[in-house]
């Protein structure tokens, strides 16, 4: 199969009747570096996304980063802002100069209309919720920082050469918004990742933790805005929490129609 990514690859299997809240989608479907077994599972995560949102009747529209980019209004034109997974935040978006190690499908121009409409989407009350690369990117764009590589990465992620993606615990903190949405202390979840959120941004709060105290899950600490290291988008892992984050990110969607439709 090409390694590149088509529109019409990640479309939803089971198509929804789309009469919901508008949900606007981030995510850049041929970043750098592309390899044919990376392409496979940006469809395949992409497809489960927007199908998540499909089956909940939403009205999204999808942004692919790493094509011409539209205005960053027309983008929040929008009841939520939803940012997947991809290739690695610019090191130097958060301090660190020159590439990091094992720096991959760094896509500049990317990052800073992610950032800026994240930026935007949390200023006008427009719930976020970022995955994987999102939840990274939410970070930076309110001036925290990420780990370029995580030297111990067992946890994480399979060696490079190897199964990338792995099952890990993570621990869930008390009184954020994630535990309620979650409605759990702890959960097993897919990821990975060999970056991480480091210092998290003054705006912020930590939402969730490894076992290993590298961050899982960050949270706005006064809007609704969410960002996961995890793939809830991953259907080969469990889907108690995919159908938890997505209902309450939906429903916050819904919540927000009044004020933009």
């Amino acid at each position: 199969m090409s390694n590149v990514v088509s529109y019409e690859d990640i479309l939803p299997v089971v198509p929804g009747d789309r009469s919901g809240p508008r949900v606007a989608v981030l995510v850049s479907l041929n970043f750098p570096d592309l390899t044919d077994s990376v392409a496979e599972l940006i469809r395949r995560f992409t497809r489960n996304a927007l199908q998540e949102l499909d089956n909940r009747g939403c009205d999204w529209a999808l942004t692919d980063t790493s094509a011409a980019l539209p205005t960053v209004d027309s983008v929040l034109d929008a009841d939520a802002l939803l940012i997947l997974g991809g290739g690695d935040v610019d090191s130097e978006m958060y301090g660190v100069a020159g590439p990091a190690p094992h720096e991959y499908g760094v896509d500049r121009v990317a990052d800073e209309f992610s950032v800026d409409v994240i930026r935007q989407a949390v200023g006008q009350g427009i719930p976020v919720l970022g995955i994987c690369r999102g939840s990274q990117l939410l970070n930076v764009a309110f001036g925290g920082t990420l780990i370029p590589d995580i030297e111990n990465f067992a946890l994480h992620r399979g060696a490079h050469h190897d199964q990338l993606f792995v099952d890990e615990v993570i621990s869930v903190e008390p009184g954020t918004r994630l535990h309620a949405v979650l409605g759990c202390d702890s959960l097993v979840v897919r990821t990975g990742h060999h970056q991480a959120v480091a210092e998290v941004a003054s705006d912020l709060r930590v939402a969730a933790v490894a076992a290993d105290g590298v961050v899982e899950g960050i949270e706005h600490a006064h809007s609704w805005a969410l960002g996961v290291q995890w793939h809830p988008e991953d259907d080969h892992g469990p889907s108690d929490a995919r159908h938890a984050l997505f209902g309450a990110f939906v429903a916050q969607a819904e919540l927000n129609r009044p004020v933009h439709s």
